[in-house]
């Protein structure tokens, strides 16, 4: 038995969580930049507020209706994020994490001792107490059940935020209820392609020929039709596999003109890139910096990108660095509005299997790895933090822009809430 568990307008709710009185108001939160809009609470989107829609576009419709607006605060929704995570993993007997907001559990065995309605409502107060957080709970015998449970926990409120569809009755009951096009794994084109077939609802996907669909869809369509039978084909990640590439990319808060502040930006790039690669235990061999202007308008356009290769599989972020400011040198042109800029690498190899060339005149540096872990745990231990000066010493125009930034009120001294 799984139960998917996640927070209700995650984003948007972390915002309200350290802000009583923001509870029943609409709030929204945009993208880097404060570009577009990228999450709504309930009282939003009912206000007819769409995903993506343009800040600067509904500036006056905001003002006008009372909508509380915030930049992108990553800092605490990852940290919320985290504490919820570590509650839901000490509940269940196995955890995979699979978004920010979107946690799979292995509850095998539980509905002997307790009915899995209680023991949702028991997980929500849990987490409404200890967080702040809104979350619903779906159960089911398969993954995909789980998600279209946990789908109907937040779309019914007479569900009270938890739905359990052990039984098959209740399992075809809602299966006929749901489009086909709503069920985990049905992209947009999947769906036409379905319906032209005459498959409209998830129970008529369920129902469907194997043979059928396996001749005119891939492997994937077949598991969700067998995962939607009571099938489990998908078993819990409890540690999915390092990633085989890390990108970070961003636009800038301001248009850049001058090399050294594209350094910069580059610079900060490849040392968290760098970081995320030690976090998974990976080493890589090919580095790639790309620099852009903005699409639209009438500025003259410039994009273009540089792979560099190490000789030798690396993890350090001195390398990684001077990699990318060796490849954005051959790419930079005077005389652009740079809107963005990104560093990629690849090429991975597993730190304990790494190979290296016993005859290459380019060996790794001494200690590399001592030094590495100590700026990694400083800057994890929140107390204090150590960066290379080629990424800056202050804020720079490249930095992206986030007016409207509530405080980090879980990962930052200064913004702890003081009660008087």
């Amino acid at each position: 038995m799984y139960a998917l568990a996640d927070a209700n307008n995650f984003y948007a709710s972390c915002e309200s969580v350290f802000r009583p009185d923001l509870r029943g108001k609409p709030i929204c939160v945009v993208s880097n930049n404060d570009g577009c809009v990228i999450a709504r609470s309930a009282e939003a989107k009912r206000l007819g507020i769409k995903m993506a829609a343009p800040y600067f576009k509904h500036e006056r419709f905001f003002r006008d209706n009372g909508v509380y607006v915030f930049s992108s605060n990553y800092e605490l929704y990852g940290d919320l994020s985290a504490r919820m995570m570590a509650i839901l993993g000490e509940m269940a007997g196995g955890q995979e994490i699979y978004s920010i907001d979107e946690s799979f559990l292995d509850v095998t065995g539980i509905g002997s001792y307790m009915p899995l309605e209680a023991f949702g409502q028991s997980m929500r107060e849990r987490i409404r107490r200890e967080t702040g957080l809104t979350i619903g709970v779906g159960f089911g015998p398969t993954k995909t059940l789980a998600k279209l449970a946990n789908h109907a926990a937040k779309k019914w409120t007479k569900t009270n935020g938890v739905v359990d569809l052990s039984e098959s009755r209740r399992q075809r009951k809602l299966l006929q209820l749901t489009d086909v096009g709503d069920v985990w794994g049905i992209g947009w084109r999947i769906n036409q392609r379905l319906k032209t077939l005459g498959i409209m609802t998830a129970l008529q996907l369920a129902d469907s020929d194997i043979r059928m669909l396996r001749k005119n869809f891939d492997v994937i369509i077949e598991r969700t039709a067998r995962e939607l039978r009571g099938e489990s084909c998908l078993a819990l990640e409890d540690a999915p596999g390092p990633k085989q590439q890390i990108v970070n990319s961003r636009s800038f808060g301001e248009r850049v003109t001058r090399l050294e502040d594209m350094q910069q930006a580059v610079a900060s790039y490849a040392a968290r890139a760098a970081e995320k690669l030690r976090a998974q235990g990976s080493r890589c061999r090919h580095v790639t910096v790309s620099i852009a202007t903005g699409r639209y308008g009438t500025e003259p356009q410039y994009s273009h990108s540089a792979p560099v290769t190490s000789e030798y599989p690396t993890a350090d972020t001195r390398d990684i660095t001077g990699m990318a400011l060796r490849g954005l040198a051959s790419i930079w042109r005077d005389g652009y509005r740079y809107a963005k800029a990104g560093v990629i690498l690849s090429d991975f190899w597993q730190s304990d299997t790494a190979q290296f060339d016993l005859f290459s005149e380019q060996l790794p540096r001494a200690n590399a790895d001592a030094l590495m872990a100590a700026l990694d745990g400083i800057n994890r231990s929140g107390k204090g933090k150590v960066w290379f000066a080629g990424q800056g010493t202050g804020e720079s125009i490249w930095q992206m822009k986030r007016n409207m930034l509530s405080p980090r009120y879980t990962t930052r001294f200064a913004d702890i809430p003081v009660v008087k």
